[in-house]
């Protein structure tokens, strides 16, 4: 029996993860999910409420509603959303609230395509193919100043790179689900490739992923 073909993509901010699933999504006709918009979402709406980002209760709450169908909009995408995002990740009663939905979507039949920091080790640990998307902390601070300042933010090279230090630190040191590599997901170091060497190099991954998983 042929699995449905669930792609687990999984790294740090900026490191190119968006992008590549993104693409994997399109050239295999599958659904896309990007959990982390799920967490800047709650965290931009905790504090449009004027609530604080500590607030597990109050964050578990928005979580527990919160509309899938409204998640990509230009304040989930700004600097602020994406600290926000972090500092909510944290709370294990705010990841418990959001984890039925992202396990829905990796169970729809057809399969589908997720990123974000535990998806092959929490979300969908029995993904037919599973990456860990990476690269180093400067040339990810380029790429999201890139953005955000593409976006009309004001903001220094020097305070993105430090916004990514410290996120990595909180996403990688906090108690519930981590960023991980799985065990059996497949190193991706985007570093010094080009956008299209990196989408090549993800689907070359999964194609070797399908054979082992079809026998």
């Amino acid at each position: 029996m042929i699995r449905p073909l669930v792609i687990a993509v999984d790294g740090p901010a900026a490191s190119g993860k968006g992008t590549i699933a993104a693409g994997l999504a399109q050239a295999y006709g599958l659904p896309q999910l990007d959990t982390g918009l799920l967490y800047r979402a709650v965290g931009v709406a905790v504090l449009a409420k004027g609530g604080q980002l500590a607030d597990a209760a109050a964050a578990s709450e928005i979580a527990k509603l919160l509309d899938l169908s409204s998640l990509n909009q230009p304040a989930h995408r700004t600097r602020a959303a994406g600290e926000a995002a972090s500092q909510v990740a944290v709370h294990p009663a705010v990841r418990l609230a959001l984890l039925e939905a992202q396990q829905a979507f990796a169970r729809q039949p057809s399969g589908a395509v997720i990123d974000g920091r535990d998806i092959g080790t929490v979300i969908a640990p029995d993904a037919v193919a599973k990456l860990f998307v990476t690269a180093s902390p400067e040339i990810r601070a380029q790429r999201r100043w890139k953005q955000l300042t593409g976006q009309g933010e004001t903001v220094s090279l020097a305070d993105v790179l430090e916004d990514i230090r410290i996120r990595d630190a909180r996403d990688s040191g906090r108690d519930s689900a981590p960023l991980t590599r799985a065990e059996d997901a497949i190193l991706l170091d985007t570093s010094r490739m080009t956008i299209e060497d990196a989408a090549d190099a993800a689907r070359r991954i999964v194609e070797a992923a399908r054979i082992r998983s079809n026998g």
